[in-house]
């Protein structure tokens, strides 16, 4: 049998074999009109330009294709597709919690979203039908960049391929209703992520909210999260085995509010960007 890619190699003990980290780098999904691709944004000249690369640099090495857009002239993709899972954390801001009616939990309250869960950039979230009130919660998304399981939280950063914004828009009134949150959480469009992957966020601190219209409804810091980034992936990799791909969804700071069909939701993290949908109802 052929050996795994190092990639697909879990992470215990010892680190496995692994391309370098990439650092300091927007990693894009987009198309212009023709088969999706991946690129690098960066700033050429004071513009916005997209350098296109070859493959998925989840597999590959990075390598450019020759390709060079300008950014306002591409359609941002959701940055990554799950193939396995979004492993979403609730109640890990006190104040979030606390304005819900909920304790912080002594464990993290860990919960999923099927990958048709997730849309990109200026994707419609399309309201349920059995529901009335769905909320919006912004968070900071960390993307897996290869296999892990029982990771240590001082070696969580070698399993992070870097980090985008996230919306994990709720049905409220589901959730009151079921102990599972399956609809409450689980519904197509319900996890909206992009603009890119920011591969080095710079800052345990970065500021993170959301806004209805250009109306602010939260406005937190991550340094406000109950359990950290690296505590987040050791726990989680002691339950499940995260792949390459995979998505973990950190928590909401305070600010939470329903949405109405015609709004428009940002979500903006500092250091990576701002995160744009529409809301409809079908």
């Amino acid at each position: 049998m052929a050996a795994p890619h190092p990639a697909q190699r879990p992470s215990h003990g010892a680190p496995a074999p692994r391309r370098p980290r990439l650092t300091g780098m927007r990693i894009a999904r987009f198309t212009t009109g023709e088969d999706p691709m991946y690129g690098i944004v960066q700033e050429k000249d004071g513009q916005e330009m997209v350098y296109g690369i070859t493959g998925d640099p989840l597999y590959t090495e990075i390598r450019p294709t020759g390709t060079i857009v300008p950014l306002e002239d591409v359609r941002l993709l959701a940055p990554v597709i799950p193939r396995s899972k979004v492993v979403c954390v609730g109640r890990n801001y006190a104040a979030h919690a606390a304005e819900l009616g909920n304790e912080v939990p002594e464990q993290p309250l860990l919960f999923l979203k099927p990958n048709t869960a997730v849309i990109g950039p200026g994707d419609p979230i399309v309201l349920p039908s059995y529901s009335q009130e769905v909320s919006l919660e912004a968070e900071l998304a960390v993307v897996i960049k290869r296999m892990a399981k029982d990771v240590e939280p001082e070696q969580a950063s070698d399993v992070i391929l870097g980090y985008t914004c996230a919306n994990d828009l709720t049905a409220r009134d589901a959730q009151r209703e079921e102990d599972q949150w399956f609809r409450a959480k689980a519904f197509d469009t319900s996890c909206p992520i992009g603009p890119w992957i920011e591969t080095d966020l710079g800052s345990s601190a970065a500021s993170i909210g959301s806004s209805v219209d250009g109306e602010v409804a939260q406005a937190g810091s991550t340094a406000d999260m109950v359990r950290t980034v690296s505590e987040l992936i050791a726990e989680i990799s002691r339950v499940v085995t995260l792949l390459p791909g995979d998505i973990i969804l950190t928590g909401t700071p305070a600010g939470v509010r329903s949405v109405e069909a015609g709004s428009t939701i940002d979500v903006t993290i500092e250091g990576i960007g701002t995160l744009s949908n529409p809301v409809v109802r079908r």
